[in-house]
């Protein structure tokens, strides 16, 4: 055949494809509409950062050394008093009926230990529940106790250099951090590179495979058959709109994750568009695998996130990778999702270049013609 004839009938398929994706409404909202959607509404839901923890306070000792220990742990920022009792049974309570995730009892006898020079204990009372809210409410809290333990100290030299009229020197150690890539720790900074991963992951995927799933319910498959076309023309002009809606999605994911978000763009966008090409033929071979494997609309949906919910887990893009079980790491090496997050985020926050995602590049090319090629076979036996 003709490599023009092949063109035509490659364009025909192609055409068919946009009519008909574009033709229902609710499929375009889908493909174009729903993805933003998603992305702005996570990029908000989606925060890692802890501040404000709901917190009630018993202060049993009444004295202003207690008042102003509790002061201080309000002013920090990472506690916010909502509740004062005196009885620390009533603060347990309080936690435990979910009105409050801590409690601070400062116990009698507080202040009078203070002026003995001797040491005095605070409870601090979590909520274990929200395991990451618990540990940094608790890190703060120890800090917090460090730093008060620290000015009592200098306080209690100076007092006593001037009683014998001499000059005090407490030597400190003062850490300066300097936080590269994300200074003000936005968790938004953080996750939208990882969302625009998973976003386009789910609609390429779930799109391929209902579309020829759909052809097959609806019998239009067997048409197809009878023509000239080629499995492998066919099974092209089938993928190839869907790559262009998801490089379409990555464009909009990028310009609102800039625009609502101020995610930076320290590298090339050059990068992050090869990386996307690439990452697509491993989402649309899957959803050609899929399709393969199913009969009807609902089991591509049903097979799409039986696959979409592991892939999105093991990709790094919640929970970083190095805290998961060993066990767990090594399977996450054969997720495709996990290296395009690596690239986005390096691209993105980082100024990464080829270069520097060279491992991740090397990958991605691996898994997309490795799943796009087992894809088309299986696509073609079904069609033999």
């Amino acid at each position: 055949m003709q490599p023009a004839a092949l063109a035509l009938m490659l364009w025909s398929v192609m055409a068919k494809e946009i009519r008909q994706a574009f033709r229902d409404r609710r499929m375009a909202a889908v493909l174009l509409v729903a993805p933003l959607l998603q992305l702005i509404v996570l990029g908000y839901a989606v925060d890692l950062e802890v501040d404000r923890i709901p917190t009630v306070v018993c202060d049993q000792d009444g004295t202003p050394a207690s008042r102003e220990v509790i002061a201080s742990a309000m002013a920090e920022g990472t506690f916010q008093r909502v509740a004062s009792v005196t009885d620390p049974a009533r603060a347990v309570e309080l936690v435990a009926a979910g009105q409050a995730a801590a409690a601070w009892v400062v116990p009698r006898g507080y202040g009078e230990r203070l002026k003995r020079n001797d040491s005095a204990e605070i409870q601090v009372l979590l909520d274990g529940t929200d395991p990451n809210r618990a540990q940094v409410a608790s890190a703060t809290a120890r800090q917090m106790a460090t730093a008060r333990s620290m000015q009592l100290a200098v306080q209690q030299l100076s007092a006593t250099a001037a009683a014998r009229q001499r000059a005090v020197f407490a030597p400190q150690i003062s850490p300066v951090a300097r936080i590269l890539y994300n200074p003000r720790l936005r968790s938004a900074t953080y996750m939208v590179p990882g969302l625009a991963a998973t976003v386009v992951l789910i609609v390429t995927t779930i799109v391929t495979a209902m579309g020829i799933a759909r052809e097959k319910e609806m019998g239009t498959m067997e048409q197809l058959l009878v023509t000239p076309l080629r499995p492998w023309v066919l099974l092209v002009g089938k993928c190839l709109p869907f790559a262009g809606v998801g490089l379409v999605e990555v464009a909009g994911i990028l310009a609102i994750g800039t625009w609502l978000f101020d995610v930076p763009i320290h590298g090339s966008l050059l990068v992050v568009f090869a990386a996307a090409a690439l990452y697509l033929m491993s989402t649309l071979g899957t959803g050609v695998f899929i399709s393969t494997v199913s009969s009807s609309q609902q089991q591509a949906i049903l097979g799409g996130f039986l696959f979409l919910m592991p892939a999105i887990l093991l990709s790094g893009f919640m929970t970083p990778i190095d805290n998961m079980p060993r066990w767990i790491r090594a399977l996450t090496y054969a997720n495709p999702v996990r290296y395009f997050v690596e690239v986005l985020r390096g691209v993105l926050l980082k100024g990464a270049g080829f270069t520097d995602l060279r491992t991740q590049f090397a990958a991605l090319a691996a898994f997309g013609v490795l799943i796009l090629a087992l894809s088309a076979l299986r696509f073609k036996k079904r069609l033999a």
